[in-house]
């Protein structure tokens, strides 16, 4: 059973000394964590938009990512509104497997977060800045119980094809990834380094054109119950698309997950768990209005 997210709130003294004593104790409030996966939940590149209406009937789209001045990821001006009213409403902290480069690309609307979690949990920024004890907590601990991330290469290296690889990339020196052609993916080799790599403490898993070597205890919920505790935080709400996003709507007291991508083809569910019908850029705008609602009530 996977421990919540929340965290007791300390009651401190404050006000002037001269404050009587008597009547009803102080409330303590409230403060609401948001923990969102961004791409393909909150952000959208343009294959991933889902536009199925006509033209002339598309929602108008904020450009929020920019790569090799070209635009790469938008979310709806709806959306972008939605967001900057959380933002002031609640602690909303971005919660991606991108490394710290590929975050610091994103430029979503209003002020900058507080916190935001990256590499799938390796790396918390505080005001942009990598927490360095965090970061050194991870890291022992994946020495401790993981396989080295060099002998993960090496068998990357060893079994796989040009044919069907386009890109070996490590990411942050804490996991790998391929670029694959999905159509030519051997479905017997995914299934032989899954447990191959499953028997040396790391998660496989195919996420569109991506196949993913991750320590299996580098996960978002982690990192994510780590800002809870320093916020306080008496409610916590999460969203993503991905496998590498159940662990983080497992661990949340409310989730919700959009109607495509790996968790929705698989059907994953759980009991606090809202699925949207939504899908594409809609989907990302409707998750930021359930988001406002549960933080309200």
């Amino acid at each position: 059973m996977s421990t919540p997210l929340t965290a007791p709130l300390t009651a401190s003294l404050t006000g002037p000394l001269t404050a009587p004593l008597t009547g009803p104790p102080a409330t303590p409030l409230a403060t609401t964590l948001v923990a969102s996966d961004l791409d393909r939940t909150l952000i959208y590149s343009s294959a991933a938009l889902s536009l199925g209406m006509p033209d002339a009937q598309a929602p108008r789209l904020l450009c929020v990512e920019v790569h090799e001045s070209k635009p790469l990821s938008y979310m709806t001006e709806d959306a972008a509104g939605l967001l900057e009213r959380l933002a002031d409403e609640t602690v909303f902290v971005p919660t991606t497997t991108r490394t710290r480069k590929q975050y610091q690309r994103i430029q979503l609307p209003g002020a900058a977060p507080k916190y935001a979690i990256c590499a799938n949990g390796g790396h918390i920024l505080v005001d942009g800045v990598t927490d360095r004890e965090w970061h050194a907590k991870v890291v022992n601990r994946l020495a401790e119980e993981c396989a080295p991330l060099s002998e993960i290469r090496a068998y990357l290296t060893a079994t796989t094809d040009l044919s069907w690889v386009r890109k070996h990339r490590v990411a942050e020196d804490l996991f790998a990834y391929l670029v694959v052609e999905r159509e030519r993916l051997p479905a017997e080799w995914l299934g032989r380094f899954g447990e191959w790599a499953g028997e040396r403490g790391w998660t496989v898993s195919l996420q569109g054109r991506k196949v993913y070597a991750v320590p299996k205890p580098l996960t978002k919920s982690a990192a994510v119950r780590e800002v809870a505790r320093r916020i306080g935080a008496t409610l916590t709400l999460a969203a993503g698309d991905s496998l590498l996003d159940a662990d983080l709507l497992m661990a949340a007291d409310r989730a919700w997950r959009p109607g495509h991508g790996e968790l929705a083809e698989s059907e994953w569910t759980a009991p606090h768990l809202d699925v949207l019908a939504e899908r594409g850029v809609a989907a990302g705008e409707e998750i930021l209005r359930r988001f406002r609602a549960a933080a309200a009530r």
